[in-house]
Parts: C-alpha cells; structure tokens; sequence
C-alpha cells in the first residue's frame, strides 16, 4: 500500500471528523484477523504500517509464563465486556471466548522478553488492499452515526420542523429532519390530528436511541414541553430569561395552562406571553392546531395561584389546608360550571399546575355545607354567615335556616316572633360601637367593590388573550370597569358620611324620661 493511500486514508480522517488514526488502527485490526486466517500463521502476531506506508506482518515469540499471564488478562477482559453489554441490553450473551481471538496487551511486556520475526506474506498487500476499502467504508458509517447521535442527543427538549413521509391514522408517523429520519410514535401523537404525507410539522425531540443503522430519533406533539419550546420561539423575553415558564399543565387537543414569572421589574410575564393584540399566543395556538392557552401568572400565595389558575372562571374565596395540600375554593353559582370546566378539564389542569387537590363549590353549595355543619354540631357558634337566621335551638347551636328577605329570622312562627321583642338589656350598642360598625360596614363595601373589579378585569385580560377581544375593546371594557368602580366606591362613602351625619344628630337629641 503507498504512501499516497495512506496521506488519502488521513485525509478522510479529517474530512470526515474521524479521529487522526482511527482508520490505520482500525486497518491493522482487520489485517491481523485475514492473516490469523491464512494456512501455517502464527500463534501471537501484529500487524504495523513502516514508515514506507507498507503494512507488515510480525510473529510473536513470548515465554510461556508470560503467554498464560497475558492470556489470563485478555479472558478476564472479555468476560467484564460481556457483562456490560448483558447490563445494557439486558440479554444473555452467548459468545465462546476463543484463545486464538483475544487481544493481548503487548504494551506490558518488555522489550526483551518479546521475540519479533517477520512473517508477512507475500500475498499481503492484496489483501490489504480488499480489506482497506471494507474497513474505511464501516468506519466513515459508523463515525457519521456516532456524531449525528451526539448532535441529536444534546438536542432533547428542543423543537424541530420536519416533513412527513409516512402516515397513518393508527401507524407511527416517520418524519425527514434533513440529516436523520426521526419517529413520532402513535402514543405521542394528539387525538384528532392528522399528518398528511408531505406536510410540515413541528415537534420537541423527546428521546434519541443509540442504533445499529444510526440514530433513533423520538418525537412527540404530546409532551408539555413542546409548548415551552414553542412559547420560546416565539417570546424573545422568555428566550432572553427576563421570563421564566414556572409549569406546564397539558391536555394535549384540548386545552393548556401555563404559569409564567417575570424575573425583571416592569416585565408583564403574562402580557408579554401573549404579545401585541394576541399575535404571539395565536401563533402557539395555530400551531398546537387550536388547542386553547391559559396563561396564568406565577404567585407563591397558594390561596392566589389557585383562584388564578381557574381562569377563566371568577373566584370568590379559596380556602387552603397547607396540611393536606387541599385548596377548597368558592366561586359564584354561575360560575360553577365554568370553574370545573368540561369533564372536569378546568379543575383538572388547574390541580395539576399548582400542586394542590382543588375542591369547587358555588356560593349555595358551599352555605348549606356550613350551615349542615352547624347544625349537625361541628361549628362552634362563633361563625357568622350572612343570610342565616339569628334564632338560638334549645341546644345552643343557631339556626341554619336562610333568614327571609328584610328580616334577621327565618319562617319559623316562634322564630319570627323573636323579632318583635326589644332587645335585652345591656344589649344596646354605644356610639362609639355603631360608628365602628358603621366603618367596618364601609371598608367591607369597598373591598368588595375592588374584588369585583379585579375579577371583571381577569375576564377581560382572558378574552384579550383569547382573542375574542381586540386591544381597543379591552380598553374600553377596563375603563367602563374602572368608572363602575369608583362610583360604587363613592356611594359606599357616601353611605358611611350619611350614616355618621345620622348617628351624630340622634346622639345630640336630648332624652325622654324612660
């Protein structure tokens, strides 16, 4: 073989990003098996290129002491081998080590104790020449394998475009990535979609097999971090870390809620999320082929990320047990339905995105629970609930009927009479009481009129987000929100002013004798 071969086996080496003499070593190895092979070889031999680019045969001569130990080395090394791909595998090897075949280290003998002879024959450089071209070719295909499976395995996570080339509706979809044919598998496809022959689809890489043929690429349009990757394709705050994406909650055709944090002070995650007039969630939306996105906004207050992660139902209390991780929430009876959402969808997602077991009762459902509780002798009394009768039973425990319209009692004739007798003595609030009511009364008005305003605004930002309204009309529909507020707001101060100015002048009428 000349020298102009090998500067060409070098060459490929390069070009090819083979490590510098993977293929001369990888040559000698084949070379020294075809010679083990022809009539009266030699026991122990090695195969050397010289420095005339020639490759040369040498017999072996060792003592016969050293010969067992090396032998003894190479069985054991063989035997570890086996092991380890029995390991990986997990399948029984069956190999018979053969003494002739095994591989002595002769780089821990010395130089004296080995007896080198020349036993090339004269044939040699045919062979090397068969051998050389089988053997560059195995390897150009097995160094491409392993750098295209090094490519795609650190690019787990990430979203690829692809083309497909084989589809059916109950068939795994074989998809063309340019370099690599990759594998969307029917357990990862989405139930509805279909995926023509020749269409382009997007989808995160969720696992790469190491391969005989090469590569296995996996596919999924399932996984929840399609919509990660996807979100990061199309926010440069998410790609720039000024976003982060804190958890995905997927039912893949149906529905996404996302919960996003802005790492940056003046940064709206959930704005930002949904870009200018809708434009970057409609683009994850057409892509996920109209599955619906709720964008939520990240909160470490427990009782707040659950009431958001509802959206897009208003929430009117959550209560939280940090015990049993049980969020038990309250929402308007017209917002029952929508809170638990189709099948529980809502609910279901809401519970998978913050962690929490979410309990959802109306407004009614969650009064009778109280009001049973009392009565069956779990409450202690002390709770007020608004709307209930004010009547004291014989066992000490209040009455969990509603209290009729403008009145403190319920229907009950012994009950109703209670309203017309005077109030017992030492019963009489002060002044200084009623004006503290009077306060409390206004302050909870108040509150409640913000909590109705933020609720309404949450229902605008979702449809904005949705789509369903445009910027001009989620602007108006928050400053119409804004006027209703802060007139209510007024009429409970003015309320407040009214009361104080009544109780003012009754305290500064003189007294009749009793």
């Amino acid at each position: 073989m000349s020298q102009e071969i090998i500067e060409g086996i070098r060459a490929i080496e390069k070009e090819k990003g083979i490590e510098n003499g993977t293929l001369i070593a990888a040559l000698e190895d084949a070379l020294l098996a075809a010679y083990k092979k022809t009539p009266g070889a030699a026991r122990h031999a090695t195969v050397v290129l010289d420095d005339e680019g020639e490759f040369k045969v040498f017999a072996i001569e060792i003592p016969d002491d050293l010969e067992v130990r090396l032998l003894d080395e190479a069985r054991e090394k063989a035997i570890d081998d086996l092991e380890k791909i029995e390991e990986e595998t997990g399948e029984k090897q069956h190999t018979l080590i053969v003494d002739e075949e095994l591989d002595l280290d002769w780089d821990q003998v010395p130089d004296g104790l080995i007896d080198r002879t020349d036993a090339t024959p004269d044939d040699f450089g045919r062979i090397a020449a068969m051998t050389a071209k089988q053997v560059i070719q195995q390897r150009i295909r097995e160094a491409e394998r392993a750098m295209m499976y090094e490519e795609y395995v650190d690019r787990q996570g990430e979203v690829v475009t692809g083309i497909v080339q084989q589809a059916g509706d109950r068939n795994n979809v074989l998809v063309d990535l340019g370099k690599v044919e990759a594998l969307l598998p029917r357990s990862e496809q989405v139930d509805g979609e279909r995926y023509e022959q020749g269409s382009r689809i997007k989808a995160v890489i969720i696992e790469v097999r190491s391969g005989t043929k090469g590569p296995q690429v996996i596919l999924s349009r399932r996984a929840p971090q399609l919509i990660e990757a996807l979100f990061e394709l199309e926010v440069p705050e998410i790609a720039d870390g000024l976003v982060e994406i804190r958890g995905v909650a997927r039912e893949p055709g149906y529905r996404s809620k996302i919960a996003v944090e802005s790492h940056v002070q003046g940064v709206d995650p959930v704005g930002a999320c949904v870009g200018p007039r809708g434009s970057r969630v409609r683009m994850v939306v057409s892509e996920l082929r109209g599955e619906k996105i709720d964008i939520i906004p990240w909160n470490t207050e427990p009782a707040r990320f659950v009431a958001k992660a509802l959206s897009p139902a208003r929430v009117r209390e959550v209560y939280i047990d940090d015990e049993s991780r049980d969020a038990t929430v309250v929402v308007p009876d017209d917002q029952l339905a929508l809170a638990i959402g189709k099948e529980g969808l809502n609910a279901r997602l809401a519970a998978r995105l913050t962690g929490w077991k979410v309990d959802i009762k109306s407004d009614s459902e969650f009064a009778q629970a109280e009001a049973e509780a009392a009565f069956a002798g779990d409450d202690d009394g002390d709770g007020d609930f608004s709307g209930r009768c004010s009547a004291q039973l014989s066992n000490g425990k209040r009455c969990p009927n509603a209290a009729l319209p403008g009145s403190k009692y319920c229907g009950v004739p012994s009950h109703q009479a209670l309203a017309t007798q005077p109030a017992p003595t030492g019963a009489v609030a002060t002044v200084a009481e009623v004006e503290t009511g009077i306060e409390t009364a206004a302050t909870e008005a108040i509150a409640a009129d913000v909590a109705a305003a933020e609720a309404a605004l949450d229902g605008v930002e979702e449809a904005f987000a949705t789509g369903d309204l445009s910027a001009e009309e989620a602007v108006a529909a928050a400053t119409a929100i804004a006027d209703a507020t802060e007139a209510a707001m007024a009429e409970d101060v003015d309320a407040a002013t009214d009361l104080d100015e009544l109780l003012e002048t009754a305290s500064e009428e003189p007294r009749g004798d009793a």
